[in-house]
């Protein structure tokens, strides 16, 4: 119920009477139905204009509604736009505004009721009309909200997938683009028929970096690693070269002509690479050693093609680091084979595999059989019977000639116990060690064991190892040596002129026997009176060993015509095909009967 007031006076301004009291009771009704951004004063002031608006049409001959269409309309552009708002307006004027400006003629009140459903049609249509312009500005915003919102996602997405693809550091592609762009170039030739098609890569890897970073910092390193990247950017042109980790690089030379295409990139590349460089205050200068592989697409993968570099990488660096190597088949095949060998060799030596020749060792002074050389076999299941020189170097690479040595220093020592058991004259054995084993802490107690299980006479026994065996900083192979000796073993220097040959060192020495490499016995073959080079430095070696009490065997004796001028330059033995080739233990049993 609107409350009754009496009516007012007449403002300033010459406003009709009443209508600021209209004004209030309006502004009262409304507020709160809707937000509005007047104060109460502000609020009334506009309310009462609009009274005023009102209060003439309904006086205007004729009379028309328009006012009252503009009145709803402005009530909602006031923000007076909610049905309760409209309703307590209609309710207030209706109440009020006749009765307040004293407005009593008859056709009053049908004109009142006209102009009130005419502030009804005006606030309705007004209201629809913001409301579909509201409607069509949240259209419009969201279409652009959309259209910014795919703009970021895009720029987004192209953001992730740059991350994905290329090294943080660097900013170079990572390994994940090169290894994609890498099965483009194979599928694309398998699609479009380019059987001749041909690629390169070069595999680049800094020589000495752990250095940078273990005495600058990996600041220093990260540093220098952008530089380089950097260098690589202009130095192979529009090759795509990528980081796939650490301080390795690969560059993809698609579209090769020749290997020619691939060589000059990695000149390129050392070029690059090898300028010196200020990081930081420090000036650096590093090198790299590049693995080339060049070939047809057709015929292998991308994954071989990788292996192929990488294997060629260690080729680069093992040869000297600052340089390239390129891919060759044959050299791989090789290594392959090697490798192959070296993964068999545990499980072959479980089966039994591996067996020992005997190759004698004679007096040249009445060609008494002194002793016998162990030779290791290995009875391969498809290459056939291997000689030692396809895999000592890989038992020794790979650690297991200790237990290989172990093996045959057994096997060597049982076979001599026999020959001793058939005869007082057999020959002493005389086993090869390698330098693993010269260095194993428990070569002595393992000789020990070996004699006391086979009853084997220490003197029977004869250890052969190598110049660079001895000659080291440690004192671990000479007391290891000395120990031996205590026990009665024969020590004996193998393949002696071809390492440091050093007699006074022997001095110190527990050695008993010098075996003199082959290849000064091989100038013994020219006729006497020509090149007598090898024969004097043979005498000089016999010589100083004899000063030094030591026994002198010459390897490699092939001819009658050297075993007699060995014989006349003082030499005590000797072993070699003339003697006897190396054979089975049956060989030496049948040579004692």
């Amino acid at each position: 119920m609107v409350e009754q007031s009496e009516p007012a006076a007449d403002p300033p301004g010459g406003r009709p009477p009443g209508v600021a009291a209209v004004a209030r009771a309006w502004a009262k009704a409304v507020t709160g139905t809707s937000y509005l951004p007047l104060a109460q004063d502000q609020l009334e002031a506009f309310l009462g204009d609009l009274t005023v608006r009102l209060v003439t049409a309904l006086r205007a001959e004729p009379f028309t509604v328009r006012v009252g269409y503009q009145v709803g309309s402005d009530l909602v552009a006031a923000h007076i736009a909610s049905a309760e708002g409209l309703g307590r307006t209609i309710e207030v004027l209706d109440l009020r505004l006749l009765r307040d400006l004293d407005i009593d003629d008859p056709d009053m009140p049908d004109r009142m009721a006209r102009l009130l459903g005419g502030i009804a049609t005006g606030y309705t249509r007004a209201l629809r009309d913001r409301t579909l312009d509201e409607q069509e500005t949240i259209r419009r915003a969201a279409l652009v909200a959309r259209e910014q919102a795919e703009i970021a996602l895009r720029e987004s997405e192209a953001r992730y997938r740059h991350r994905a693809t290329h090294d943080p550091l660097t900013d170079l592609p990572n390994r994940s683009l090169f290894t994609q762009r890498l099965d483009d170039v194979f599928s694309t030739a398998g699609r479009t028929g380019g059987e001749g098609r041909r690629l390169g890569v070069c595999f680049v890897d800094l020589d000495g970096f752990k250095i940078v970073n273990d005495t600058l910092g990996h600041h220093i390193g990260d540093l220098l690693l952008v530089s380089v990247a950097e260098r690589l950017r202009r130095g192979v042109g529009e090759h795509l070269v990528a980081r796939i980790g650490g301080d390795e690089f690969v560059i993809l030379v698609a579209d090769t002509t020749c290997t020619d295409d691939v060589l000059k990139v990695a000149e390129a590349t050392i070029a690059a690479i090898g300028e010196p460089v200020v990081v930081d205050g420090h000036e650096l200068t590093v090198t790299a050693s590049i693995g080339i592989v060049e070939r047809t697409v057709a015929g292998t993968t991308p994954s071989e093609v990788m292996r192929a570099a990488d294997v060629t990488l260690h080729w680069a660096k093992s040869a000297g680091k600052g340089r390239w190597a390129l891919f060759d088949p044959v050299r791989n095949d090789h290594q392959l084979a090697r490798y192959a060998l070296s993964a068999a060799m545990p499980a072959a030596l479980d089966r039994g595999e591996f067996f020992l020749d005997y190759q004698p060792l004679v007096a040249l002074a009445g060609g008494a059989l002194l002793g016998v050389e162990a030779l290791v076999r290995w009875r391969h299941p498809t290459m056939g019977v291997l000689g030692p020189d396809r895999f000592i170097s890989l038992a020794e690479d790979s650690g297991l000639i200790v237990r290989l040595g172990s093996w045959v220093l057994a096997e060597a020592c049982r076979e001599a116990r026999r020959w001793l058991d058939r005869s007082a004259h057999a020959p002493f054995v005389s086993v090869n060690l390698a330098v693993r084993q010269v260095n194993d802490p428990g070569l002595v107690r393992y000789v020990t064991d070996v004699l006391a299980d086979t009853r084997l006479p220490a003197d029977r026994l004869q250890l052969e190892i190598t110049e660079s065996a001895l000659m080291s900083t440690a004192d671990g192979p000479v007391r290891t040596l000395r120990e031996l000796a205590d026990l009665g073993v024969r020590i004996a220097i193998d393949d002696f002129g071809t390492g440091y040959s050093n007699l006074s060192y022997l001095r110190s020495l527990p050695v008993q026997e010098l075996k003199l490499a082959g290849k000064f016995v091989e100038g013994l073959r020219a006729p006497a009176g020509t090149d007598r080079t090898d024969e004097s430095i043979l005498l000089t070696l016999v010589t100083l060993a004899h000063t030094l009490r030591l026994t002198v065997t010459a390897e490699g004796v092939e001819t009658a015509g050297q075993a007699e001028r060995l014989r006349a330059i003082g030499c005590d033995a000797a072993q070699g095909w003339h003697f006897g080739r190396p054979g089975p233990a049956d060989g030496i049993t049948e040579r004692l009967t």
